[in-house]
């Protein structure tokens, strides 16, 4: 839920209506995809010793969750890895003798279907959700394979051919197993019903379910396999079984733990070595949760763990691990693993802690009443960091954590913009849908405006919003017998009842709604001057020039966001560009031509966007504002039935913007990989290990970690 995503680069067309004219060339990876190093060595040679040590094991901690995220994903996820790498080892390196018996083409879409899996860990795209197979044929594979010689990779390839290369008109997205999708989140095939009922009987014990797979043993049973490094339960925190209902129908539910046992093992092992080098007593308290979470499984202990990060503030190596966001569960509860290990970058934090400084006057000018506004804002903090390690499926610009709702409204959560993926470059990327006269202003001021866009997008949209609730002990955060006023100008009559969270209520929107509302905080508080001071641009001339391309790259997002609807299942595969499509919307919506989609040709092959700078600071904010209120007054007051109707119709493309998805995917650009280095012990001290800017260099970074 608290992410921020770069416009992803590459996603294939999604199904179409009839199976018989599903194209398979239509899923084919990326071929020419640019991949840049992830580089922060410069940032780590200026940590003391201790401090290198910390972010080593921390790193080492999140490497071993790798296999946990492949499994994840789907069944044949972490068979396709085992087979690239044993297929690198067993070739040692060099494909020149492939290249000899096969040609330079098929081994390079080899490659690159081998460096975008391992670059999304997993067979689907971590920003679409979609399926990608390799472009060479499954003969050709084989072929490959056999040259190879090494019966591991052999045996492997046997296991997995057939659903690497697998097409269906549903299979091809991940999402519910009972509607034809898939995930790995469950070990077999439940309904929503079921998914739901068991985590209404999870949420009424107190259970959190991040750290769960699911499994249903018959019609009455289901079983819950908890993460942890123990297989026994040794916590309170989980009875023996639970007794629920679904449908009306008595059915059990029992605990299973060792969920991943051997990799739990192994994170706790390093993240006790990691304990020895912490640098307060705030990390020592941080890390023992962290090190009872993953050996018993208790969330508990995690949550704890939240509690103390939170409070370690401004640390040198800034670091957090555990099942944190829930996209990918089609329920939106179950975290997919992830740990970051970072180094601050002074320069670019000092300019970030301005604007938390003046939060609270910037806070202030948003198109809700104070009702609907933590009491006490608590500033805090934001750091620009420099990515060493970050095991996930998709590396973010920036964080907003923890996830968990009570710390953030009681101690408060810290924003985090990662430097080192916000100018990771590999070669000039071609802009699409902008006209040849904006091009140059539109380049000028992109990223300095995406900056912009991902701290206001981080402090100000996720940290904003009191939920109005009934606390665990019985009261409530607001006055529940004169509650705040609604939409209707009447008191709410929703709220959020114990035991409820954002993501429970409000289920699988959950996601897209919240970075919604979060995009919409940006886009609101963009015409500020004052907050654009806090960013340097001090001059009038200049702010417009910011605020207009903040504008162009908004509209551009959200008209690009066309790729990841597919309109046969009427689903979005990424809940950021739903969010950002909705904001297109809007400003279309507006009228008065705040925004138009120009083109002369009956294919759109010349679409541009235009954008009337004139009206951005009266049409376009009269209309974000009153977007935004609604998001934001149905998020607070907990009204899932009208919030989800609201949003779904909003984020529904009609016939007059779904025309543009062809060309949309016409012109789409392979997405960025991204290659991150290892640390490595060399005598006393540690060093980082970077390597080339390529599909080996990527596959390489794999093969020397131990996952």
């Amino acid at each position: 839920m608290l992410r921020y995503f770069f416009r992803a680069k590459s996603l294939p067309i999604f199904a179409t209506p009839k199976m018989s004219t599903l194209s398979a060339s239509a899923y084919y990876a990326d071929t020419g995809a640019p991949i840049a190093r992830l580089s922060a060595k410069t940032y780590f040679q200026q940590l003391s010793r201790n401090e290198k040590l910390y972010a080593h094991y921390m790193a080492k901690a999140g490497h071993w969750g790798t296999r946990v995220i492949l499994r994840s994903v789907s069944p044949e996820s972490e068979q396709i890895y085992d087979l690239i790498l044993a297929t690198h080892a067993a070739v040692k390196a060099d494909y020149s003798n492939l290249e000899k018996h096969l040609g330079k083409e098929i081994v390079k879409w080899y490659l690159e279907y081998a460096s975008q899996f391992l670059g999304n860990l997993g067979n689907y795209k971590s920003f679409g959700d979609v399926k990608f197979i390799p472009r060479l044929s499954k003969g050709d594979f084989e072929t490959l394979v056999e040259l190879v010689n090494d019966e591991v990779c052999l045996q492997l390839f046997e296991q997995v051919k057939d659903d690497m290369y697998a097409l269906d008109s549903k299979r091809v997205l991940l999402g519910w197993p009972a509607e034809g999708h898939v995930t790995g989140y469950y070990l077999n095939t439940l309904t929503k019903a079921e998914v739901e009922a068991v985590n209404s009987a999870l949420a009424a014990h107190g259970i959190m379910p991040e750290n769960t797979r699911l499994e249903k043993v018959d019609d009455t049973l289901f079983r819950v396999h908890v993460a942890s490094a123990n297989i026994s339960n040794s916590t309170g925190y989980y009875p023996d079984t639970i007794k629920f209902e679904i449908d009306g129908k008595q059915a059990s539910l029992e605990f299973e733990f060792g969920d991943h046992s051997a990799e739990f093992a192994k994170i706790v092992e390093n993240l006790v070595e990691a304990k020895k080098y912490v640098a307060n007593e705030t990390q020592l308290k941080m890390l023992e949760n962290y090190i009872e979470s993953f050996q018993t499984g208790s969330m508990n202990a995690h949550y704890q763990s939240q509690v103390h990060w939170v409070k370690d503030m401004g640390p040198a190596v800034e670091t957090n691990i555990g099942f944190i966001e829930t996209y990918r569960e089609p329920a939106n509860v179950r975290g997919e693993w992830e740990c970051l290990v970072a180094m601050v970058n002074k320069d670019r934090t000092a300019k970030f802690g301005e604007l938390v400084r003046k939060a609270r006057d910037f806070i202030a000018e948003l198109p809700w009443s104070k009702d609907y506004e933590k009491d006490v804002f608590t500033p805090p903090d934001f750091t620009s960091l420099e990515v060493l390690s970050m095991t996930t499926s998709g590396v973010p610009a920036g964080i907003n954590l923890p996830n968990y709702d009570k710390v953030r409204i009681n101690l408060g959560f810290k924003n985090v913009s990662l430097g080192n993926v916000l100018s990771a470059k590999s070669g000039k990327e071609p802009v699409t849908f902008v006209d040849e006269q904006t091009q140059q202003l539109y380049e000028k001021y992109r990223a300095e405006a995406f900056e912009v866009q991902v701290g206001i997008h981080e402090l100000l949209g996720h940290g904003t919003g009191k939920l109005l609730m009934e606390t665990d002990d019985g009261e409530f955060n607001f006055d529940v017998k004169n509650p705040p006023l609604g939409l209707d100008g009447k008191p709410v009559s929703t709220y959020y009842k114990k035991g409820e969270t954002w993501g429970s209520l409000f289920g699988s929107v959950s996601g897209a709604f919240e970075e919604c509302r979060a995009e919409s905080v940006a886009m609101s508080l963009f015409t500020n001057r004052a907050l654009l001071s806090v960013f340097g641009f001090k001059e009038p001339k200049e702010q417009d020039e910011v605020l207009f391309v903040s504008y162009l790259t908004m509209c551009r997002a959200g008209l690009l966001a066309l790729e990841y609807y597919d309109p046969e299942n009427k689903k979005w595969g990424q809940p950021h560009c739903q969010a950002r499509f909705a904001i297109l919307k809007t400003y279309l919506d507006a009228g008065e031509g705040l925004v138009s989609l120009e083109y002369t040709r009956p294919d759109y092959d010349d679409l541009v966007i235009k954008v009337d700078r004139a009206k951005i600071e009266t049409v376009g904010q009269r209309a974000i504002d009153a977007f935004l209120k609604k998001l934001h007054i149905y998020k607070c007051s907990g009204d899932a039935v009208n919030g989800t109707k609201f949003f779904v119709e909003h984020t529904t493309p009609g016939p007059e913007l779904l025309k543009f998805r062809d060309v949309v995917v016409a012109k789409k650009l392979p997405r960025k990989q991204l290659v991150q280095g290892n640390t490595v012990l060399r005598g006393d001290d540690v060093d980082v290990e970077e390597y080339a800017e390529s599909e080996i260099g990527m596959i390489e970074s794999f093969i020397h970690r131990d996952t």
